[in-house]
């Protein structure tokens, strides 16, 4: 049965049933590998996504879910200035070891800067409940603070 959603800020029309997870519709019919496939469970996080802003496990979410919304991926992540300065900071703190895990943390981590521009430690804790088997979790934080401290630096410069 023939939908249509936005994605990435485009209108794409995509030939799936009704409880396909969007994590397959992103993968399979749109070519979107970036989000990846971790539990099916929606509890590692791997699939992380945005829907209207927020985030959601794009594993366990059938594409009837989605409805209206706007779903953002990894893939258009550095378009957002908050995205784009965790990328930066991942890079510089070389965070990702196997990297499988990376684009769903990045995508929580986005939405955690967006809620919480200084985030504590116990801020991260409770926005990041994704599973990263190479404990790069420290590493995540100092990138994370630094992002967050790059933006800070940068309102401030831009206000009058």
């Amino acid at each position: 049965m023939p939908t249509t959603l936005t994605v990435n800020g485009r209108r794409v029309r995509v030939d799936a049933a009704p409880d396909t997870p969007l994590l397959w519709v992103l993968r399979d019919a749109l070519g979107m590998t970036g989000t990846k496939y971790g539990c099916g469970i929606a509890q590692c996080g791997a699939c992380t996504v945005h829907l209207d802003g927020a985030p959601v496990r794009s594993c366990a979410l059938p594409l009837s879910a989605v409805g209206n919304g706007a779903v953002t991926t990894i893939e258009v992540l550095h378009q957002d200035r908050r995205g784009k300065a965790l990328q930066e900071a991942w890079i510089a703190h070389q965070v990702p070891q196997c990297g499988y895990c990376q684009s769903g943390f990045l995508m929580a981590a986005t939405d955690l800067l967006a809620r919480t521009p200084v985030p504590t430690d116990a801020d991260m804790d409770a926005a990041l409940t994704n599973l990263c088997r190479c404990g790069t979790q420290p590493r995540m934080k100092a990138a994370i603070r630094e992002a967050a401290s790059r933006l800070h630096d940068a309102a401030g410069r831009r206000e009058p």
